[in-house]
């Protein structure tokens, strides 16, 4: 079997995001960057962009950017994951770009890609998902000549994103168009989230002038694709963000002492340690199978994406929720850091479909087209 190994090149690129993300996006930056307008830094988001060269590594030379592939841009996004970097990068870099690279090579779009690969502009995709899949039937907004009207909720990073990517519905068909955001026609209402270093928004569409990005031809496939990979991307910051919690928590265990002892001298500190590393290990493996299937082709692609969310979204929040517990009572005040992480685990847990949903969308493809020949053996606790 093919076994998966990063190159000299990736790990010097997870050590250079590595130590970017300790300079920029350190718990107290992270805190006063949340609590801004915009909650980033557009200098820092530049330079990720166009010193770093993060935020397009797995777009093509020939539309500006690295060159690398989807693997690379994964790597640096379990470095930024770790740290909670405050950015667009949902909107942005999980899938906008993503639905650019997808879509047919035209003037606007280049222009678009272009800028958001260099950190000049930023974006957020104002599409309805069900469990991480475009449905058209949800598009409520819609088309007229060259201009969109309708509402969309709950976009990501929809409040101070510069552009809009937006599927409406004309007389033929969805398709996606480009809204500048800071245009006539676009209200947008900043919404009270629980993570703060992640903000929504509620998005209202009034006769906005729009730049077709795809046509109803190929906005099925364009989102379908953005969305997978957005899947994808959002697996592997929780692999970061578990990671880092995990750190956290073993460290923390070595050094607080109870009873004259460190706490992970204790059996029970030991197996709840042991079983969040299981948890990550696995959450990574699944993770970067799923960008691997994207990257190659070399396994079921949607299917990868919704094992990869159902474990990471899964393993996050339980990761996140017994750092507090090993950290005691100081892991439950505002001062420390694992209530900001508990915050992203729930709110990313959620994000393109839960847990629960992705477990049952699994077990639709697989069990749902099994055939009489070819059944999915189940454990019962007989002798094989």
């Amino acid at each position: 079997m093919a076994e998966f190994k990063f190159t000299d090149e990736q790990n010097q690129l997870r050590d250079a995001v590595s130590k970017f993300s300790v300079d920029h996006f350190a718990e107290d930056k992270i805190r006063a960057l949340m609590e801004s307008d915009p909650p980033f830094d557009p200098k820092v988001w530049a330079r990720l962009g166009g010193e770093l060269g993060v935020l397009g590594l797995s777009v093509p030379e020939a539309d500006g950017g690295v060159g690398g592939t989807l693997v690379d841009q994964a790597v640096a996004i379990e470095e930024l994951g770790a740290r909670l970097a405050c950015g667009p990068f949902f909107g942005t870099v999980y899938l906008a770009i993503p639905a650019l690279v997808a879509a047919e090579s035209a003037a606007a779009r280049d222009e678009l890609l272009g800028d958001l690969v260099e950190g000049r502009r930023t974006a957020a995709v104002a599409v309805v998902d069900r469990v991480g899949v475009f449905d058209p039937e949800t598009v409520s907004v819609t088309a007229e000549g060259d201009a969109v009207s309708g509402t969309v909720n709950q976009v990501v990073d929809g409040g101070f994103a510069d552009v809009l990517l937006v599927a409406a519905r004309g007389p033929d068909g969805v398709a996606l168009y480009a809204v500048d955001a800071t245009a006539d026609g676009v209200d947008r209402t900043p919404l009270a989230t629980l993570d703060l270093t992640r903000s929504e928004a509620n998005v209202t569409f009034t006769n906005a002038p729009a730049t077709l990005i795809a046509g109803p031809d190929a906005a099925q496939r364009v989102l379908d694709h953005a969305l997978q990979v957005g899947a994808a991307l959002l697996a592997i910051e929780q692999v970061g963000a578990a990671q880092h919690l995990l750190d956290l928590s073993v460290e923390y265990a070595k050094t607080r002492l109870q009873f004259g002892r460190p706490i992970g001298s204790f059996q029970g500190v030991k197996h709840r340690l042991a079983n969040l590393l299981v948890d990550v290990e696995h959450a990574r493996s699944t993770a970067y199978h799923a960008i691997w299937a994207l990257s190659d082709g070399s396994d079921d692609a949607e299917l990868s994406t919704s094992i990869a969310q159902a474990v990471c979204s899964a393993a996050l929040s339980h990761v996140a929720t017994d750092t507090i517990q090993v950290h005691g009572g100081i892991g439950f005040t505002w001062e420390h850091q694992a209530h900001l992480y508990y915050k992203r685990a729930t709110t990313n847990a959620v994000l393109l479909g839960s847990a629960e949903e992705h477990r049952d969308r699994v077990a639709a493809m697989v069990l749902d087209s099994a055939t009489v020949d070819k059944v999915p053996w189940v454990a019962d606790g007989t002798a094989v």
